[in-house]
């Protein structure tokens, strides 16, 4: 008999697939809204996995209703909607998905930064609009983009891939990051800053920090405030870096010139939210990694993170490798 798994949300066929082909598949059939919180916990208490995304909370209460469960597999990189300590304290692998989305990811940052500086949004509404009457010299003029300043702030994986893009523009590129990275430095001319002298120097902020505890609101009112009045902010980390008051304040006052975000503290973020009654905001939905190879092949990863974990094998990446160790 087919241990039974939970899919939160409605994947990719080529992902289902892998999962019916070794399990009973419950599947939240929906696209666009998450699994309510009673099904979840209701569709648990039989099953060996769980296939999660962001949305879901996956905590002390789903691992209590879940007394066979052997896996979790989150499909994203980060894995901060479960709780990791409470899964390894009970023996439970987590899944996750990195190094598939760094490309995409920073495509995505680096079309965020230029859609900011050079007004693309605005733009486009202002041709829809019926204002564009005539050409003007400083017509929608942003800031310029080859030659500047970037700062970027978290050089993993995908901070690198957006320092390569960088280089592409011949921006002078800065870091900052826990530890030094001398393959970077060499490799694209880089170089290493704290973070208060990268807030000033750059042009450009760009935000790709994993969500921790030490991460968290790291960007407030007195990062924002050594920042440039030109500068403008990108993020497409995690909402949760950002005191996102400071940030509305900090363009709201002229402090900075622009923000251009992927990600919210809350999300989906209010429409009527204070940010994005701001004109110089670019505000997108979470669409970093949204290409369809990337998440298709996301969506394939976390399959067979939670195969491999309903069999009692380990997993391709764990997020909780310690769980493996436990005596």
């Amino acid at each position: 008999m087919k241990q039974k798994v939970v899919v939160t949300r409605r994947i990719p066929q080529k992902a289902l697939d892998i999962l019916e082909k070794h399990a009973e598949v419950y599947v939240w059939d929906s696209e666009e809204q998450p699994i309510p919180r009673h099904i979840l916990l209701q569709e648990v208490e039989d099953a060996a996995g769980i296939f999660s995304i962001l949305t879901e909370r996956i905590d002390t209460e789903v691992f209590e209703q879940a007394p066979m469960l052997k896996v979790v597999s989150n499909m994203a990189v980060g894995v901060d909607n479960i709780d990791l300590a409470e899964a390894t304290r009970r023996g439970i692998p987590v899944g996750h998905t990195p190094g598939i989305l760094t490309e995409t990811t920073a495509d995505l940052t680096f079309a965020l930064l230029m859609a900011t500086a050079r007004r693309l949004v605005d733009a486009v509404q202002f041709i829809k609009d019926g204002k564009w009457k005539s050409w003007s010299p400083m017509l929608l003029t942003g800031q310029e983009i080859y030659g500047a300043t970037i700062g970027i702030i978290g050089m993993g994986r995908i901070g690198e891939a957006v320092a390569k893009r960088a280089a592409g523009f011949d921006m002078n590129i800065l870091y900052h990051n826990r530890s030094r990275r001398p393959d970077v430095e060499k490799q694209l001319n880089a170089q290493y800053r704290p973070l208060e002298e990268l807030l000033r120097e750059s042009d450009f902020v760009v935000l790709l920090t994993p969500s921790t505890p030490e991460t968290y609101r790291m960007m407030g009112e007195e990062q924002f405030n050594l920042m440039q009045p030109n500068a403008i902010f990108i993020n497409t980390s995690r909402g949760k870096n950002v005191d996102e008051t400071a940030l509305y304040n900090a363009l709201k006052e002229g402090k900075i010139w622009a923000a251009g975000l992927d990600v919210f503290d809350k999300e989906p973020i209010d429409p009527d939210h204070p940010l994005l009654s701001l004109p110089n905001v670019v505000a997108l939905p979470h669409i970093a990694s949204a290409s369809i190879a990337t998440r298709t092949k996301m969506a394939v990863l976390a399959a067979e993170n939670l195969v491999a974990g309903i069999m009692g094998e380990k997993l391709k990446h764990t997020a909780n490798p310690e769980v493996y160790f436990a005596t």
